[in-house]
């Protein structure tokens, strides 16, 4: 039975932005039936489970991630018929519909703030976090991450309510048992209709303490999830994963415990922070430090070996495109994404795939702001003008880390709107569709595509993927990411270039008699030289 709740470690996840994924009707919003259409496509790639970002019922403040009711389809994706025929035909396919849930917060449009909102002797008040005050007294100075503080005034009770996202996103209240218990009622029912795993939006933010300036990491944090995963989860054989961006290598294992107290895995972003100048915000970028790169990943690596599990990703839907960001998007484009594809699929741990990614989908470049839908990017713009900066720097920021790369719609064929919808997309298209796109893709054997196919077969194939142990190899080398596994006496080598110039690599010569899994290029290269972003993965001792 231990082992068949491990599924997951051979497993690799897909993820789906619904509103960008397939639109089956023609309003210009991908929906659930656009997904169902799709599920054949997914199949041939070989993945395992469908992580869902949120279609329940929501006013879209912040694309859903501000739900009104999280046992209801919103309209524009569906409704629940919808979603059981989506779970029963991904069944059909071998693949598990992971559903995500927002329970940091929910919408100020959802029934219990609405009750909230009546009187502080309502039952549902305390469901949220509320302080005494007076208007324009703010309780603290605290902020909130879309901008502005995080109080937010209510005239009729005299109190302010606490939001760390939107002021649509007030923040729920996880130190009431009622709410707790309302929360785990509603898991079962969604395991009931079949929902094969969860991914948790924000989740180290529950255990929030405003009065001491807390949000993440709260001391009550550990104690809220493993009573979660006791009253539903661990109920059910299911994939779990945990966004922390507050997480560390000792959080994560208490978060990825193999006694499944918690979750199966976290989502940790210390990697994804590191062309961020330090002590500044998201949009005030400095190129990579390869060499941190690579310490951070092996750290990950070995410090969870045999004592939790790490989620492997570079793309989600509010990261850039990852070709873009650490590869090249230009000459290069299939090397680099096939390159970032192999370190990443040759780690331990389970991959996450971000749709477009298996095509090397690229970030995007709008002229105007107006063309961008996301309220970080438009609150970030509006803030920096104010502070002085310049449009071309505030436009430089939104093309290298605005969320909207990531929420451009699929790019499925060269028509109109790339096959994403017959109507007017709710987001343009990247025009760069008629080159890049899943039709070109499936017609050639050398694409991204069939790539990410081989190493989705590799991991099923061979248990040094998701057994072996990690030794990086080159440390301090500006230029290759190398990294040993070894499982049951044998070896597998993974060795990339990441740069866009021919470099010499001693490894190869090392490993010449070892079997050549999977390389990015198909022609044979100079003898013991990597040319411009070429990766590959050597098996010795099989």
């Amino acid at each position: 039975m231990e082992e068949q709740k491990k599924w997951w470690r051979n497993a690799v996840v897909y993820q789906i932005y619904p509103r960008s994924f397939q639109d089956s009707n023609g309003d210009g919003i991908g929906d659930i039936q656009g997904i169902i259409d799709r599920l054949d496509y997914l199949k041939k790639l070989g993945i395992d489970a469908i992580w869902l970002s949120p279609v329940c019922r929501s006013p879209q403040d912040d694309n859903g991630y501000d739900i009104s009711d999280y046992q209801d389809i919103d309209p524009m994706f569906g409704n629940m018929n919808d979603m059981e025929r989506l779970i029963a035909e991904a069944k059909k396919c071998n693949i598990r519909i992971m559903i995500d849930l927002v329970l940091n917060h929910s919408s100020d449009e959802h029934r219990w703030f609405q009750e909230a909102k009546k009187g502080k002797d309502n039952p549902y008040h305390d469901y949220y976090v509320w302080r005494d005050g007076e208007e324009g007294v703010l309780p603290n100075d605290m902020g909130s991450v879309f901008g502005g503080p995080a109080w937010e005034w209510v005239p009729e009770l005299k109190q302010y309510y606490f939001h760390q996202f939107s002021v649509k996103q007030p923040d729920l209240n996880w130190e009431n048992p009622k709410l707790r218990k309302e929360i785990y009622d509603m898991i079962l029912w969604w395991m009931e209709k079949g929902a094969g795993g969860f991914r948790l939006d924000v989740i180290d933010q529950i255990a929030k303490e405003p009065d001491q300036k807390i949000t993440n990491n709260g001391p009550r944090l550990h104690e809220f999830i493993r009573e979660l995963s006791k009253e539903t989860f661990q109920k059910g054989d299911l994939i779990t994963v945990g966004e922390a961006w507050g997480a560390d290598t000792e959080r994560a294992k208490l978060y990825s415990n193999p006694d499944g107290s918690e979750f199966s895995m976290v989502f940790q972003f210390e990697h994804m922070m590191l062309d961020q100048e330090a002590g500044k915000e998201k949009w005030d970028f400095c190129p990579l430090p390869f060499v941190k790169l690579k310490q951070n990943l092996a750290k990950w690596q070995t410090a969870l070996f045999e004592c939790g599990w790490n989620s492997l990703f570079w793309n989600n839907h509010d990261l850039p495109r990852i070709v873009s960001r650490w590869g090249n998007d230009k000459e290069y484009r299939v090397e680099s994404a096939k390159m970032l594809a192999t370190v990443l699929h040759g780690m331990q741990g389970t991959p996450y795939i971000y749709q477009g990614e298996e095509l090397g989908m690229t970030n995007v470049r709008f002229e105007s702001i107006d063309q961008y839908q996301d309220i970080e990017i438009r609150n970030m713009y509006k803030e920096r003008l104010q502070k002085g900066y310049s449009e071309a720097e505030i436009m430089e920021s939104i093309y290298t880390k605005g969320r909207d790369n990531a929420r451009t719609p699929m790019q499925w064929d060269d028509s109109v709107n790339a096959g994403f919808t017959t109507g007017i997309p709710w987001m343009e298209v990247n025009p760069n569709y008629t080159e890049i796109n899943a039709e070109k893709a499936l017609e050639n054997e050398n694409s991204v595509f069939y790539y990410y196919q081989k190493l989705i077969q590799l991991r099923k194939e061979y248990d040094i993927f998701a057994e072996g142990d990690f030794r990086l190899l080159l440390e301090e080398d500006e230029n290759i990411f190398a990294y040993v596994r070894e499982y049951q006496g044998k070896q597998m080598l993974v060795v990339a270039n990441f740069t866009e110039n021919t470099v010499p690599c001693t490894l190869l010569k090392e490993w010449q008699d070892g079997e050549v899994l999977i390389c990015n290029y198909s022609e044979d290269g100079e003898e013991g030289m990597l040319r411009p972003y070429e990766s590959a993965i050597y098996l010795c001792g099989f």
